[in-house]
């Protein structure tokens, strides 16, 4: 009835978490340095570089065409989800930024000196092409790491 392995032993499932938390990591410390200030709470953060959205994408789908074969219906499905999960990061997220960031001026510039120019919608939301790049290059990376 039990099985004696351990959810660990998924290397589809430990690659495409591992890219995730690599790329999370790196974009903290990034900001480390850009900003000169510790800010934890881009370990859970969505936006900036690299995306962490498709580093897990693509972890996910490099480990499952590795160790289910590129043919199976697993990978196809995990392709699919990559890119319309990397399509959305770099659209239509991307596009809410920059919407955010506008109206973000608007709202300061209209009621300037009111407690509504204090309400800030978030602006790190979506993704530059490149940051989508980036973040799917390293989930192919640990994507082959996890699955020599």
């Amino acid at each position: 009835m039990f099985n004696s392995t351990s959810i660990f032993d998924n290397r589809v499932l430990v690659a495409a978490f591992l890219a995730w938390a690599i790329a999370q990591v790196s974009k903290t410390i990034l900001e480390l340095f850009k900003q000169r200030k510790l800010a934890l709470g881009r370990l859970v953060s969505s936006g900036g570089m690299p995306s962490s959205h498709s580093a897990l994408v693509t972890g996910l789908a490099t480990a499952a065409g590795r160790t289910l074969g590129v043919a199976s219906a697993d990978f196809a499905i995990a392709v699919v989800l990559a890119s319309i999960v990397m399509y959305d990061a770099a659209g239509v997220r991307r596009a809410v930024s920059i919407q955010a960031r506008i109206l973000n001026q608007m709202i300061e510039e209209a009621f300037q000196g009111s407690p509504m120019a204090e309400k800030r919608l978030r602006e790190l939301i979506g993704h530059t092409p490149i940051q989508v790049v980036v973040g799917g290059i390293l989930g192919i990376c640990v994507g082959f790491l996890c699955t020599r």
